[in-house]
């Protein structure tokens, strides 16, 4: 039995998505769905048409779904479903901004996920991300592991490019790493972080790391500014296909994703951004580093803003 992919929401950070999934050519087919009728069958024909010219075999079908679940028994039997429905974020909206209207969405996505691919592992990408991350969970029922979201990959990413900007050195020799929320109380590690396998704090002074924290903590925000209309995809697709290959491929990589926290750095009972080892089951552990001391104060800070605001969407 081949695999396969579902992507929920076909508006750029869902085509793109898809785009990503299909020439990694790990899946045998990557589904695509959206409420605007022919959307996703359009862009469906449009992605198996370039198969020829960039050598991929797998098969890309588009399907409009109803809003009573009209449609989705096209996912039946994804290993994996990506969900990227709901609304982006306009200029001066935060992501919390989204909360009420993206949990109607989120919620009635995941109770038709569960219906048609009991199996799948669930990675969310609709913000406010750590908060839609626990409704679909709480929508699925789905073992805690097989419900993930997509933050930490992405923030670190940020984090990354802006250090080899700033030091002019290739992207490639900078580490680095973000936990927490995906917000205002992300957590940037410059204790984990490295530039040619130096640590970041001996070759940049410590006042311009804040400085890069602060612009990676506003990274989405940035985008949005500039785009004026809809928010970044290309960088926060190219985490969330990852995060779907390594289940794919069942590959054991060590992630910052928002996984479900119990007992690790002393926060229990929360989705938070953390290193997780990611295969087949979707979270495999969560993976505890080393922090200091203010580091760890943060990431405890993290939890409980979250956990406040997790609290919230039970009810949504």
């Amino acid at each position: 039995m081949g695999k396969k992919v579902t992507v929920v929401g076909a508006g750029f950070y869902g085509s793109t998505t898809a785009q990503r999934l299909a020439e990694y050519d790990v899946f045998d087919t990557v589904v695509i769905t959206d409420i605007v009728e022919g959307k996703p069958a359009g862009l469906a024909l449009d992605l198996n048409q370039s198969r020829a010219v960039e050598g991929f075999e797998t098969k890309v079908v588009g399907v409009t779904t109803g809003p009573n679940g009209e449609g989705y028994d096209a996912i039946e039997g994804s290993d994996v479903v990506v969900i990227t429905a709901g609304l982006p974020r306009k200029p001066g909206m935060s992501r919390m901004d989204l909360l009420e209207t993206n949990a109607k969405i989120v919620r009635q996505v995941s109770e038709n996920v569960a219906k048609y691919a009991p199996n799948a592992v669930v990675i969310v990408v609709s913000n406010p991300l750590d908060e839609m991350t626990a409704l679909a969970q709480l929508a699925t029922q789905f073992p805690k592991n097989r419900v993930l979201g997509q933050a930490g990959m992405l923030d670190t990413a940020r984090f990354t490019n802006f250090v080899a900007e700033a030091l002019s050195v290739p992207v490639k020799s900078v580490r680095t790493l973000t936990l927490g929320s995906h917000g205002d109380t992300m957590v940037p590690v410059p204790s984990k972080s490295t530039v040619n396998g130096k640590p970041l704090r001996d070759v940049m002074p410590a006042e311009q790391i804040e400085e890069l924290v602060v612009k990676t903590r506003n990274g989405g925000a940035e985008v949005v500014a500039l785009l004026k209309t809809g928010s970044a995809y290309y960088a926060p697709s190219a985490a969330a296909a990852r995060m779907a290959k390594a289940v794919a491929e069942d590959s054991g990589e060590v992630m910052p994703v928002c996984a479900w926290v119990d007992g690790e750095y002393g926060i229990a009972g929360v989705y938070l951004g953390v290193e997780a080892e990611i295969g087949a089951e979707g979270v495999k552990r969560v993976v505890e580093t080393d922090l200091d001391a203010d580091e760890l104060a943060a990431l405890k800070e993290a939890a409980e803003a979250v956990r406040a605001k997790q609290g919230d969407v039970a009810s949504m």
